[in-house]
């Protein structure tokens, strides 16, 4: 990215003046841009659907659903600088790959060093991405086997190999696996995007399968690990195909 590179960003926090101050403070970087300033996780997920952003200062302690949360679900999501007044959750947001943790009330000297943390991370990014292939980007999804969830106050590890199907359930889905069931803030579009398209399918507006457990198919409902589930009409052709590529 040339010098004159404008990075989008997002402020995420539910305290009026912390917003307004990181407003302030972003403002004063010829180099940001300003794309929107929310009051909780719902409001900034729902945004991030809408348009890019690039960069995200995220608080954590929020109502409904935590900074941690939603970051949790945001798969090749932006570069994200935690904000918040408890240290406590520092080292679980670095497993995040977060590019920076700022405690609360946050000068602008510690804000600018953590910006250009994030301008020179996303500077790399880009670089590696123009070297690669368009399909570059997917390598890692698809050499990975396993999917980290976020959900009550845990991190939970689901193997692809025991993931039986997907149920959404408007913000929230619910990951039916062979020994256990696990409902979390996601939305089916980003895990159909994420998924290995060859394991996985969408068969409805409410559900993915996977193949694997698929065990017959009548009419518009599949069976799937005993579960009868109905067949969207715009997916079935899809699914045919799937199960017979001759």
């Amino acid at each position: 990215m040339g010098k004159d590179t404008k990075y989008r960003v997002l402020v995420v926090d539910d305290e009026f003046l912390a917003r307004k101050l990181l407003c302030e403070y972003i403002q004063k970087i010829p180099s940001l841009e300003l794309v929107g300033s929310v009051s909780n996780a719902v409001e900034a997920f729902a945004l991030l659907q809408r348009q890019p952003v690039d960069l995200l200062f995220l608080d954590i302690q929020m109502p409904d659903i935590s900074g941690l949360e939603l970051a949790y679900n945001l798969k090749n999501g932006p570069a994200i600088i935690f904000t918040t007044a408890y240290s406590e959750h520092a080292l679980e947001s670095y497993e995040l790959h977060t590019v920076d943790y700022l405690l609360k009330p946050i000068a602008f000297p510690r804000f600018f060093t953590a910006v250009n943390k994030a301008i020179e991370r996303l500077g790399a990014v880009a670089a590696v991405s123009e070297k690669q292939e368009p399909s570059g980007s997917r390598l890692t999804t698809l050499t990975q086997d396993y999917l980290l969830v976020k959900a009550d106050h845990k991190i939970y590890k689901i193997n692809y190999s025991d993931l039986v199907y997907i149920e959404g359930q408007r913000e929230y889905v619910t990951f039916h696996t062979l020994n256990n069931r696990i409902t979390a803030y996601y939305t089916l579009k980003n895990l159909e995007e994420q998924l290995p398209s060859d394991r996985f399918l969408r068969i409805h507006k409410s559900y993915i399968v996977s193949f694997h457990y698929i065990e017959t198919l009548e009419g518009n409902v599949v069976t799937i690990a005993g579960e009868k589930l109905p067949i969207g009409g715009s997916y079935r052709d899809i699914l045919l195909e799937k199960l017979d590529p001759k």
